[in-house]
């Protein structure tokens, strides 16, 4: 073997053509989760930019702030709270975005660096289960916009007791489609299809106002609008709804901070990756919670009841022409999400398991199989077991890893990595106790346990589980650097790296 096992042009790193011939034979690599060749990150700032607006515009991102408002914050407190959620939930994002970037790593492999080559396949396993879980929710939200669509023209199936879960079926088919088609397509429909979610997003906003004006009532009685005390007594109080929310926001991509290196080693630059967040998710992520704020106040003047739930509308719109579009609109803002957010990610996890058994595309396939399995009618049935049932306990659950990996990132492993023992076994220094690090799953354990034990009824942990994402990471960050302080077989050192890199 060749002392050079990887190059480096520019501070982006990738294996050598001898290295990847000689990785070849190893069970734990195929093609799709091999590093990322440097001639292939193409993605510039704004196609990192535009696949975080067409995340971001989904029927979800509108649910943020109208699940708060429908649980008695004003509708201002309920956009402050999705921003600062958003904000806080970018920096590990973005932390974890830079091993993407520099050595072309995919999740599921960058999670071996931590976790051990078979311990890698909890935390990628957990991200993979939790995202066909929102797979599930997103294709119920886009079956129904199919729905609507096909009874722009047949009304008839609009009644039909079928119909949800045949829009269901449908869509699910449609996202299994475009995701096998490659990472390519992905980027050329956020590229495409993310101006249209924004013109989307318009119509919404002056729907809610025009729903708002019919009823006797100006834009300005929705912005004065104040904290309806009676409803948020009756959900836990002021401190308790709003720090449930501020952790369901930070869990809301809480995915996304794991698997981000799936997007992130497409990048061209790490100037491009993190442009390209800082613009695309934090602004659009605010200004969907405004408008879903202000959706949800102008329905609870007018009807009486805070919708959280924008897709609720589409039945009420008696144009056929109107609900055609808008129908489309709500179809090509879910898939976007949908794919880039909750089928790639389990697609690699899934691949991981047994690369040599199971490609990309087999991937994709269980993925969307696997949703099937859900119950997204419940998930998605109500504000409370939206943000307290189904956000809160998965970003307990979640926060942990991503504190792990930045730990051993940045303080363990110093940002550098031999990229070709994450593909080599027993023959790897990322070996750790039989292929797993026992010290990362301590750190996860003792991370998750108190959050997700409140999240399940115990009274007296009701606190730790509204903030479930923060204590979570900040216990497992603290322990992992504890338990990894004397760990020296796994650390590559500046002249280690030096010699195995061709300039």
């Amino acid at each position: 073997m060749s002392k050079y096992t990887q190059k480096e042009s520019g501070g982006l790193y990738e294996l050598t053509d001898a290295a990847r011939a000689e990785l070849t034979s190893s069970k734990y690599y195929n093609e799709d989760l091999a590093p990322t060749p440097i001639s292939e990150r193409s993605w510039s700032t704004y196609h990192i930019a535009m696949l975080w607006v067409g995340m971001s515009v989904c029927i979800p991102s509108f649910t943020m702030a109208s699940s708060l408002v429908a649980l008695g914050l004003s509708p201002w407190m309920s956009v402050f709270n999705v921003a600062l959620g958003n904000i806080i939930i970018l920096i590990p994002i973005q932390l974890n975005s830079h091993a993407g970037t520099k050595y072309g790593l995919p999740f599921p492999v960058f999670a071996r660096l931590a976790f051990g080559p078979i311990g890698a396949h909890l935390p990628s396993l957990s991200r993979a289960l939790t995202a066909c879980g929102w797979n599930a929710v997103q294709s119920w939200i886009g079956g129904a916009a199919i729905v609507s669509l096909v009874a722009s023209f047949a009304p008839a199936f609009g009644q039909m007791a079928a119909a949800p879960f045949i829009g269901f079926g449908i869509f699910l088919l449609l996202t299994w489609w475009v995701t096998v088609m490659g990472s390519e397509s992905i980027k050329y429909l956020e590229a495409v299809g993310s101006p249209v979610l924004i013109v989307l997003t318009i119509m919404l906003f002056v729907w809610s106002v025009a729903l708002a004006s019919g009823g006797g009532y100006a834009f300005g009685d929705l912005l004065k609008a104040t904290t309806d005390t009676a409803a948020v007594d009756a959900n836990g109080g002021f401190l308790y709804v709003f720090l449930g929310g501020l952790t369901a926001n930070i869990a809301f991509w809480a995915t996304m901070a794991l698997n981000i290196p799936d997007f992130s080693r497409y990048a061209k630059s790490q100037k491009n990756q993190f442009r390209g967040q800082l613009y695309g998710m934090p602004v659009m992520m605010a200004a969907c919670a405004f408008i879903g704020a202000i959706f949800a106040q102008a329905t609870k003047l007018v009807m009486g009841t805070a919708m959280f739930d924008p897709t609720a509308v589409l039945p009420l719109i008696d144009n056929a022409f109107i609900k055609f579009i808008v129908s489309v609109g709500v179809i090509l803002a879910t898939i976007t999400t949908n794919i880039a957010a909750n089928v790639v990610a389990p697609a690699n996890g899934f691949s991981n398991v047994s690369p040599k058994r199971i490609s990309y595309k087999m991937g994709v396939t269980i993925s969307c199989l696997l949703a099937v399995l859900y119950r997204p009618w419940w998930i998605f049935g109500g504000a409370g077991s939206y943000i307290f049932g189904w956000l809160n306990t998965y970003g307990g659950i979640l926060a942990p890893v991503a504190a792990i990996f930045i730990a051993d990132y940045y303080i363990v492993k110093k940002r550098n990595i031999d990229v070709m023992a994450l593909f080599q076994g027993k023959e790897g220094r990322y070996w750790y106790q039989s292929g797993w690090n026992i010290k990362a799953l301590i750190a996860w354990v003792l991370g998750f346990i108190l959050p997700t034990m409140g999240n399940l009824g115990v009274a007296s942990l009701k606190w730790v589980a509204a903030n479930g994402y923060v204590i979570g990471f900040a216990i497992a960050f603290i322990v992992y650097v504890l338990l990894m302080k004397n760990d020296t077989v796994s650390f590559v050192s500046d002249e280690e790296e030096e010699a195995m890199t061709e300039r």
